[in-house]
């Protein structure tokens, strides 16, 4: 099983990702509609989701899902250089603890891949299962007048069916490495079209939603936990660790969440956009 290639292909995809988004999110107005500069944002993210899928071909999910987070990490200076500011220490700090969380996960867990293909049934149900879930999810945010709720709703939504592509992604890669064109007889295609379309239209409902501090950390917070729950449920990939590496890891994942949660946060600060209105500063959301 490759090493390096999927590393280096999940970190081009987190830097791809990264200038899209922002790139989108710059474009967006504050209603989320899609203005003049989306689709140059949309293209590059675009690559980047390419890259994120060959990566996921050529490796463990639980290798490169975590990498891909990093995209947060590589928009920050972005972010800073289009605000005309300098990082403060703050940013500086969190951001190298994700860096180190992700190392330290890498380390501890020793993520192995697999061909193992998952069973179609099993995997359809638990598709469709996750998708009226999140579908109930949104259905119940859009009837509430909160718009924390509903930006909170939109980016748990988001972030998981993003999860739940990667899983497909790796079920396509693998189904193209055997034969090409049997790709097309098979489920996990069109279930990865349905559910990337799906994940798109949340995460676009989420800039709009207003409290986009609260809709960031959701879903990137959710992607990565889904997915590699799913590649270990699903696709039997497993990490090789004991009671107290396992400790160890939960205290790691728990870090990276508040790193990410953290970033959003200073993303987010009215210190960090004179003269706009909060709101109109919408932080990083990688998409997957």
């Amino acid at each position: 099983m490759h090493t390096w290639a999927p590393i280096l292909l999940a970190i081009g995809a987190a830097v791809l990702i990264a200038v899209g988004t922002v790139l989108r999110q710059r474009a967006s107005a504050a209603s989320g509609a899609i203005t003049a500069g989306w689709s140059l944002g949309a293209a590059i993210a675009l690559a980047g989701f390419l890259l994120q899928a060959s990566a996921l071909g050529l490796g463990s999910i639980l290798v490169v899902q975590p990498l891909v987070v990093l995209a947060v990490l590589f928009a920050l200076p972005m972010e800073a250089w289009i605000d005309r500011r300098r990082l403060r220490g703050s940013e500086w700090m969190w951001g190298l603890i994700l860096v180190a969380c992700v190392v330290g996960f890498l380390i501890l867990a020793r993520p192995v891949s697999t061909d193992r293909r998952p069973h179609m049934l099993v995997m359809i149900v638990t598709v469709s299962v996750l998708i009226v879930g999140l579908i109930a999810v949104v259905w119940n945010a859009e009837c509430c007048r909160s718009a924390h709720f509903r930006a909170l709703s939109y980016g748990l939504a988001a972030g998981a069916l993003f999860g739940v592509s990667a899983l497909l992604i790796k079920a396509v890669a693998l189904r193209v490495v055997d034969d090409p064109l049997s790709v097309f007889r098979h489920a996990e295609l069109y279930l990865l079209v349905i559910v990337v379309v799906l994940a798109i239209v949340a995460q676009q409902r989420g800039f709009g939603a207003g409290d986009l501090q609260t809709s960031f950390p959701a879903m990137n917070v959710m992607e990565p936990a889904v997915a590699m729950v799913l590649g270990i449920a699903l696709l039997g990939e497993n990490v090789y660790v004991g009671a107290p590496s396992a400790v160890s890891l939960i205290v790691v994942g728990l870090i990276a969440g508040t790193a990410v949660v953290r970033l959003a946060q200073e993303a987010a600060s009215p210190d960090n956009t004179p003269g706009r209105l909060r709101e109109e500063h919408v932080p990083m959301v990688p998409p997957s």
